[in-house]
């Protein structure tokens, strides 16, 4: 219940000091709020002025009986008072002036114009049997007027701007005082309450809504202006009643609050001992109007002094319109509601222990707060999740409410570790900015290293070194390795540890103990090429790969000759780092190449063949020998063939391999006629080579030379396939070639169509043309006059009489420019006469 319960809307207070001390001996009997000051009535005819917290500032002698109503203006400047023995006066609190008449009735209502204290606004109504509005004219007289009667004693008055609202035993009426014309009556719903027990309230919510409650019974009513074509006889105003309800109890006064209505209610009940009806705590109720219904917003009982023995009409609520201060009037209590603000808010959700919340609504409102403080919230949650037993919970709300207070910080890791929780708020102590004492950090790692290895571990690598005393906690772990000496969480850490102290050597030796990944990173990290020049075994051993790149990496710190020694009693791994150096560069390490030899042919038989290929400093007898020594018949083969004994890697390649289509391949390769008759005769007396030699040789050597030599009576497996591929073979030559042929005598044909084409396209010759022998315009002035001109295709122009007799018999004449720099024949192009 507690969880789902909604937060009041509004917080009460009682009005005391003199409130108090004049309820003791009087009772009130009306009261009205202005935004400056209170002014009180009582039963003993007695007015007085207040301030908001109840103090009495002025005190009026009105009548020896009861004060019905106080009307103020909206200035607050001047006050109009009456009581039941028919008394009225209506005054200026800072002024002299002052009108007082005595009536032969009781007069229970009184309200000047809202802006009394202008000259021209001079008027007041009053209420008893008649509603008498006076105004003041000429020679400072009060002139009375009625404006209503036979109703019944007028029982409210309520006055803004222009209108009057008043309430009699039949109803509500509203007059407008600009056309002195009444615009509305409103009758009541339930005529068989008395009006004087239940009477009318009566409240403008601004200058043209009016607030009737009557009964249970609520209306809203909408001052409007009539349309100039519906006026007529009609007065230019009309009311409609936007919103229409009905409520549980009597209503004792209404108030608005922003587009909701607040309701002070009557209530009675039956007696559980007696069973009999009797009066109840009023209610104060925010409902939000609807068309024809309402919402309860809340809903509060209020305990005021005496409340069995008052009646519905001993209640009265007055608001200040500027603060949403409600003011709740019985004879003897006066109540204040008023709006919760954030700070009340905050107190309830404290309260209920919404801590988050309430930090929540902290933050957003820090500005306005004035009571609680963010820190002391969040201290508060904190707390609370202590002592639900959430630590981490608690440990991570640590960063966002402690911040960069030290203080808090180490406060709060002292309370945890209190609790045993040193663990939970391990993960959120702050690392940088800022930064505990070294002591905090230190008690946390000693906790985690006395029961948790991993998690210290942990910590180790996320906290920074300097956070602690490292050497503190380095004689500590090695307490425990003493302990434990294999273990290599600890071992680890330690070498961590040296790390940070910058005790390389030692965190180096550590971390080859235990062949961790890490150790190559550390080596480049802090240079430590020096500490493993008698470590590379031990390196290569772990990783030889990783080990391999990072000695090549870094040849100028550890040399290859170095490395080459330390590998010396481990070929293996000596080969691993020569074959990888000389994928590298094959010139490096050159010194090494006869002996990487032996290491190939030891370890690496594959990658031997491509070496002995790619290398230019090997030893081509050493190599050879060791070959022959192994029996490497395709290293021997290719050796032997380049040292030039052709001859002799054939022969290897036919009696060794046995594999014609290898010695075929190697024949092609070396291109050596002498190759391929020794390779015919081995094959002569060999059906099986001979078709191969058939189906292979047939574009390298003449077939007809391999036939004849074929022993009549051989029988030669797949002969016929054979001839028949030779036949193929001979015919696809015979058509490549006229293939080809037909390709350039197309191409020729081409170009020299494209040739004469081009040839044949026109020149342009216009006045800026000069002729190239004796320098004058190419076209004569005389346009009219006949001249010859040649232009030859490469745009050197002549007139004809210009150019030099050919010496040649040939008609065809060249350039003399273009023939003088000796360029080809294609160079000068044929003239054109124009």
């Amino acid at each position: 219940e507690d969880e789902t319960e909604e937060e009041p809307k509004l917080k009460y207070e009682r009005l005391s000091n003199g409130v108090t001390e004049i309820l003791q001996k009087d009772a009130a009997s009306c009261m009205t709020v202005h935004e400056k000051f209170l002014a009180l009535g009582t039963h003993y005819g007695k007015v007085y002025l207040l301030d908001v917290q109840g103090n009495i500032t002025q005190k009026f002698d009105v009548s020896p009986v009861k004060i019905n109503q106080i009307s103020l203006d909206e200035s607050g400047e001047h006050m109009g008072v009456c009581s039941e023995d028919g008394k009225v006066q209506v005054f200026g609190l800072y002024s002299a002036e002052e009108f007082h008449e005595t009536f032969d009735c009781p007069i229970k209502i009184v309200a000047v114009h809202p802006h009394f204290v202008r000259s021209h606004f001079k008027q007041f109504v009053t209420g008893g049997k008649k509603l008498l509005l006076y105004e003041r004219g000429w020679m400072n007289r009060w002139k009375p007027s009625v404006l209503h009667e036979g109703e019944g004693n007028i029982r409210n008055v309520k006055w803004r701007g222009h209108l009057i609202a008043w309430a009699n035993n039949m109803g509500v009426k509203i007059l407008d005082m600009i056309s002195k014309q009444r615009i509305t009556n409103v009758p009541r719903d339930d005529i068989s309450l008395r009006p004087d027990m239940y009477p009318c309230s009566l409240c403008w919510k601004d200058n043209l809504t009016l607030i009737i409650g009557w009964g249970n019974s609520v209306k809203i009513c909408s001052v409007k202006e009539r349309h100039a074509s519906e006026m007529r006889d009609l007065p230019n105003r009309y009311v409609e009643i936007v919103f229409q309800f009905d409520t549980e109890f009597y209503i004792s006064g209404l108030a608005p609050l922003c587009d909701q209505l607040v309701i002070l209610s009557y209530v009675k009940e039956i007696s559980e001992k007696t069973e009999v009806e009797c009066c109840a705590r009023p209610r104060l109720d925010i409902v939000q109007p609807l068309p024809e219904s309402c919402e309860e917003i809340s809903s509060d009982a209020l305990t005021v002094r005496g409340f069995q023995e008052n009646e519905c009409r001993d209640y009265h609520l007055e608001y200040s319109e500027g603060e949403s201060l409600f003011y709740i009037i019985s004879p003897r209590d006066v109540v204040v509601a008023k709006e919760r603000d954030q700070d009340d808010h905050i107190d309830w959700l404290l309260e209920k222990k919404k801590y988050e919340e309430a930090l929540m609504a902290a933050e957003i409102s820090q500005k306005t707060i004035k009571k609680h403080k963010i820190l002391d919230i969040g201290l508060a949650y904190i707390n609370h999740l202590v002592e639900k037993g959430e630590y981490d919970l608690a440990a991570r709300k640590c960063q966002k409410i402690l911040g960069k207070n030290t203080e808090l910080w180490e406060f709060e890791v002292y309370k945890f570790k209190e609790i045993g929780q040193l663990k939970a708020i391990s993960r959120y102590l702050p690392r940088r900015d800022p930064v505990l004492k070294p002591l905090i950090y230190e008690m946390v790692l000693h906790e985690f290293l006395e029961s948790d290895y991993e998690g210290f571990a942990t910590l180790i690598k996320e906290w920074p070194g300097d956070l602690y005393n490292n050497t503190i906690i380095v004689q500590a772990v090695v307490d425990h390795l003493k302990k434990d000496p294999q273990n290599r969480t600890l071992l680890q850490t330690l070498a961590e540890l040296y790390t940070y102290d910058q005790r390389y050597g030692k965190a180096l030796e550590i971390y080859l103990t235990l062949r961790h990944k890490d150790v190559f990173q550390l080596i480049h990290k802090h240079n430590l090429f020096s500490s493993i020049r008698d470590k590379i075994v031990l390196l290569m051993d772990f990783d030889s790969e990783k080990a391999v790149d990072m000695l090549l990496d870094n040849e100028d710190k550890i040399s290859i000759d170095r490395v080459v020694e330390e590998l010396e009693n481990r070929p293996e791994l000596q080969h691993v780092y020569l074959h990888k150096l000389f994928k590298r560069d094959h010139h490096k390490g050159q010194r090494y190449h006869e002996k990487q030899i032996s290491l190939y042919a030891e370890y690496d038989r594959p990658n031997l063949l491509p070496f002995l290929r790619d290398s230019t400093h090997c030893p081509l007898e050493k190599a050879l020998e060791i070959c022959q020594q192994r029996n490497f018949v395709e290293e021997t083969v290719y050796l032997l063939s380049r040292m030039g004994n052709s001859r002799s890697a054939l022969k290897m390649i036919m009696e060794e391999l046995q594999d014609v289509d290898k010695a075929i391949e190697f024949a092609k390769e070396q291109d050596d006629g002498e190759l391929w008759e020794d390779l015919i005769l081995y094959s002569i007396d060999k059906p099986p080579f001979i078709t191969g030699l058939l189906n292979n040789i047939g574009t390298h050597v003449d077939p007809i030379l391999l036939i004849h030599r074929i022993k009549e009576g051989m029988e030669i497996p797949n002969l016929r396939d054979s001839l028949v591929k030779i036949l193929q073979d001979y015919n696809l030559q015979i058509l490549l070639r006229e293939g080809c042929k037909k390709i350039l005598v197309a191409d020729s044909l081409s170009l020299l169509k494209k040739m004469h084409r081009t040839q044949m396209k026109g020149v342009l010759v216009d006045e800026e043309n000069i002729c190239e022998s004796c320098l004058s315009p190419i076209l004569p002035s005389d346009a009219s006059k006949s001249f010859n001109v040649v232009v030859f295709h490469c745009r050197h122009m002549f007139h004809k009489e210009c150019l030099p007799v050919s010496n040649t018999v040939s008609p065809v004449q060249f350039c003399n420019i273009c023939s003088a720099k000796h360029r080809g024949p294609g160079s000068a192009i044929l003239e054109m006469k124009k």
